[in-house]
């Protein structure tokens, strides 16, 4: 097993709290075996050539959040060749003190569903919502450069991702109206179900669904007040929740809302069980930027102004987190520098050295980070291995 200690970095601005990961440990998780990696709470930056690991290691970062990582990848599919089960562990630091988190798959029977584990503190979590709670984490990476061209889906767990760390309960909402869906689908496609019950799950699921919608459309309207008032090479951006549930909150109250959102599952019945899917609700919204000085749709502008959108999102965010919670979020960055240019490289290093955040960055080349010679601990990547 590899271990690297800390590299003493030069010391940042940085807010008077924060947090962070002090130490990773990955067992069988795709090409690591075993590692572990501590560091102190300065940026850390990933080069080496494509293939040798580094999307893997922000990947294993990204499952301290709720859901299934960036790469929304199969439990199974995570595991090293020949292994069954893989483990990540996370040591951290936040304001209310060390904090350890362990999840990953373990080992089930051939034909059984797979079930992540979340353990914090030791403990037992139940479902990954809870991780919400604990730590915010914040990623983009190379195959978001589409998000504003493909399917609503990836631009949805985008905002959710972004609604987790100004509102953690926001994660538990999502998965009880999540169970709920699921197992009104499951009655509804078996025929012959007890409508007291399928009441009950539709009341869940309004409850949980305006909730829900109530958060996107909080965050988004806190969001953009930071977007307006941001400053520097990245593009101003406006941006905005699109749904039945988001749309219905602006002309009317939450209650009355949930009451009518409850009504139309009711009528929905017949058709939700011939699509075989739930046809209403948050799990079909959409999220919806634009660059404000051209007006127009983030889809129509180029790959690099995307990425740039993407990115003021991401900053303007992290400043939210930080003025609302007192920390900003973990941001992990895969092969950030790609599309942007010298100034807007640097505008971005110079934007995570002065919120103070754990930025976890990846690149071929280490010269596109420059900028943050001194500030960040830099270590190579090479065939599943770090040095430095």
């Amino acid at each position: 097993m590899l271990q690297l200690s800390p590299a003493v970095a030069t010391p940042v601005p940085a807010p008077s709290v924060r947090q962070w990961v002090s130490r990773l440990m990955l067992t069988d998780y795709r090409c690591y075996a075993g590692l572990t990696l501590e560091t102190d709470a300065a940026p850390v930056v990933l080069t080496g050539p494509n293939g040798a690991g580094k999307t893997n290691l922000l990947e294993a970062l990204s499952f301290l959040a709720p859901g299934r990582g960036f790469r929304r990848s199969k439990l199974s599919e995570v595991a090293r060749t020949g292994t069954r089960s893989w483990s990540v562990y996370a040591a951290l630091g936040t304001p209310d003190g060390p904090v350890e988190i362990g999840t990953g798959l373990q080992a089930v029977e051939e034909g059984s569903a797979e079930r992540r584990t979340v353990r914090i503190g030791g403990e037992e979590a139940g479902a990954g919502a809870a991780l919400a709670g604990i730590v915010s984490v914040d990623w983009l990476t190379p195959q978001m450069d589409r998000l504003f061209l493909e399917g609503p889906g990836g631009r949805r767990r985008f905002l959710d991702r972004l609604v987790y760390g100004l509102e953690p309960e926001h994660a538990r909402r999502a998965s009880a109206f999540e169970r709920a869906m699921r197992e009104r689908q499951q009655l509804l496609r078996a025929g012959n179900a007890d409508p007291v019950w399928l009441s009950a799950l539709e009341t869940a699921m309004a409850e949980a669904g305006v909730a829900m919608a109530a958060a996107r459309r909080s965050a988004l309207a806190q969001l953009g007040a930071a977007l307006e008032a941001a400053e520097g090479p990245f593009p101003r951006a406006r941006v905005a929740v699109q749904g039945h549930l988001e749309d219905g909150l602006a002309e009317a109250p939450a209650v009355e809302v949930e009451d009518r959102y409850r009504r139309e599952l009711a009528g929905q019945r017949g058709r939700d069980a011939e699509a075989g899917i739930t046809t209403l609700g948050p799990h079909r919204s959409d999220f919806a930027a634009w660059h404000a000085a051209k007006g127009v749709p983030a889809a129509q502008c180029s790959t690099g102004e995307q990425k740039a959108i993407l990115i003021a999102v991401s900053l303007a965010n992290a400043r939210l987190q930080t003025a609302r919670r007192g920390v900003p979020p973990i941001l992990l960055l895969d092969e950030v520098a790609a599309h942007l240019d010298g100034v807007r490289r640097d505008a971005l290093a110079q934007a995570v050295l002065a919120l103070g955040l754990q930025a976890w960055m990846s690149g071929t080349d280490a010269a596109s980070f420059e900028a943050l010679r001194g500030h960040a601990r830099f270590l190579t990547v090479r065939d599943g291995r770090l040095v430095g």
